[in-house]
């Protein structure tokens, strides 16, 4: 099972971070660990003084493609779910400067934290998603679906042409602007509409 992740997919975030629009979706992949045992507390790694949260709707892939065209990707998803791509700020600001690859600032234990539902697309407008996160009992984060760069089925047309989707996959599909860090005794709470997502302790 891979999980795979898109950078810049939402300009505002990709604006407060200082990066360019990208032409084209940008991913990288975190390793099966990098899931976070559902209802577990996240532990802040003993590696990073600046863990940051980043909300993302997610989309598990149903079936096997490869060279998907983008107007069949819509047959390749059936559920939609939430997601926190954490992320060690300071140790991926350091590999940047170094010119050095980020994956351990992103693919470390727990970084991938996974709605405990997901909700069947069917129910849902894909291209008017609106989705928070809270913490604390305060709106951090605020994003939609229609301000993606790109949509669902561009990511996935996309993605397949250098990797072959298998049933499981889960396509983390990019942050709003907004994330910040997290310290010990934050409440994080994701919501997909006003449906209750997951909740997460950080320790």
């Amino acid at each position: 099972m891979k999980i795979i992740c898109i950078g810049r997919n939402y300009i505002e975030h990709t604006k407060e971070l200082g990066n360019p629009i990208p032409k084209e979706p940008l991913f990288f992949l975190k390793p099966e660990t990098a899931l976070q045992p559902k209802g577990h507390p996240f532990f802040i790694p003993d590696f990073s003084n600046d863990i940051h949260y980043e909300t993302e709707i997610v989309i598990k892939i149903s079936k096997l493609g490869k060279h998907i065209e983008e107007k069949f990707a819509h047959k390749y998803y059936s559920q939609i779910g939430l997601g926190i791509d954490f992320t060690a700020r300071d140790i991926q600001e350091l590999c940047k400067k170094k010119g050095l690859p980020w994956e351990k600032s992103k693919g470390f234990d727990g970084s991938a934290q996974i709605s405990t539902i997901f909700i069947d697309k069917s129910v849902l407008d894909l291209k008017n998603i609106s989705f928070r996160l809270e913490k604390n009992d305060e709106i951090v984060q605020n994003g939609n679906s229609k301000n993606m760069i790109f949509h669902f089925d561009k990511i996935i047309s996309y993605v397949s042409q250098f990797y072959t989707l298998r049933i499981g996959d889960l396509i983390y599909t990019g942050t709003p602007a907004g994330v910040g860090k997290v310290t010990a005794g934050d409440i994080l709470i994701g919501y997909i509409e006003e449906k209750e997502m997951f909740k997460v302790i950080v320790k």
